[in-house]
């Protein structure tokens, strides 16, 4: 069981990024999933996640800048951040729900 991410950097406040997350081993089209964030010293939070139907679900502090996405047939999911903010600044995590399958992390930094 493998979970790979990818596409996180350092940009610029107000810029973007795209994160992926590619599965082997595991079958995401039975399976919520979902993307987490941690800082130093804090617990690793929720940002959004997306159900097999394709419902999407996301914390306040990202609703509006934030997409989550899915594709069953290349097992991924994606997380399209705009407008990032210094706050956003984080490692993130993909997760599967169905088995709590985490990924690896990709560090995301944004300067102001």
């Amino acid at each position: 069981v493998q979970l790979q991410a990818s596409g996180g950097g350092l940009v610029q406040a107000g810029g973007s990024l795209r994160l992926s997350c590619a599965a082997s081993r595991i079958i995401f089209s039975a399976s919520p999933l979902a993307w987490y964030r941690q800082t130093p010293g804090k617990q690793r939070e929720w940002v959004a996640s997306i159900t097999v139907g394709g419902s999407e679900n996301y914390a306040g502090s990202v609703k509006g800048r934030f997409t989550i996405s899915r594709d069953n047939a290349k097992n991924t999911v994606d997380l399209q951040m705009n407008s990032l903010k210094p706050e956003d600044t984080a490692v993130y995590y993909c997760k599967v729900i169905v088995g709590s399958y985490w990924g690896q992390g990709t560090q995301v930094t944004v300067s102001s």
